[in-house]
């Protein structure tokens, strides 16, 4: 599979950011002893505008919405790794309600009641996180549980998927930029 540009660069920016420490004079602990040079600090600097711009474009582009930015505000140095977290549980059930949902609606008879019981607790769990897009079809997927429309329900499953599946790439090239500016000595740019 070809290399985006993007995960090149990042790639790049990286391999950047290991070089420049390298050499560089060791403190008792293993750590370097001496202040990043000016190449680490534009590499830094690159990351953090990349970690901006990409999620940035996840709100304006309706990825997702407030209740990320409410999620976020619950972090603190006591549980740095509170999103990351919180955003894994939401995969780990989100592949569960979908393969519930894919198999509810395969069976001879549909038990619509079950459908949208799980379309309801995706629903719910898309909206703790603040993945919007997922929701908003969670909203139309549940509206043909109610009028007992299959095929409707079927084309919500597929859409449901995409954007769960488009979201969680997002969420995780966000997350992945943020260890990279961290392993490389960086702070991580607030989000509002």
């Amino acid at each position: 599979m070809p290399i985006s540009y993007t995960v090149y660069k990042n790639m790049w920016l990286y391999k950047t950011l290991c070089e420049s420490f390298r050499g560089a004079p060791q403190n008792i602990n293993g750590g370097i002893d001496t202040l990043p040079n000016s190449a680490t600090m534009d590499a830094v600097s690159q990351l953090q505008r990349q970690f901006v711009e990409h999620a940035t474009s996840l709100y304006r582009e309706g990825y997702l919405d407030d209740q990320f930015t409410q999620l976020l505000k619950l972090q603190d140095e006591s549980n740095p790794d509170f999103v990351v977290e919180v955003v894994s549980l939401f995969f780990e059930d989100s592949e569960k309600l979908l393969n519930n949902l894919a198999t509810a609606l395969q069976q001879e008879s549909i038990d619509y009641k079950q459908v949208d019981a799980h379309v309801h607790q995706f629903k719910g769990s898309s909206s703790s996180i603040g993945a919007q897009r997922v929701k908003n079809v969670c909203v139309v997927f549940r509206n043909y549980c109610d009028e007992k429309n299959l095929d409707g329900c079927l084309v919500c499953l597929e859409q449901a998927k995409n954007e769960y599946l488009l979201v969680r790439n997002k969420l995780e090239a966000l997350f992945n930029l943020e260890q990279q500016i961290l392993q490389a000595g960086g702070s991580v740019p607030m989000m509002a």
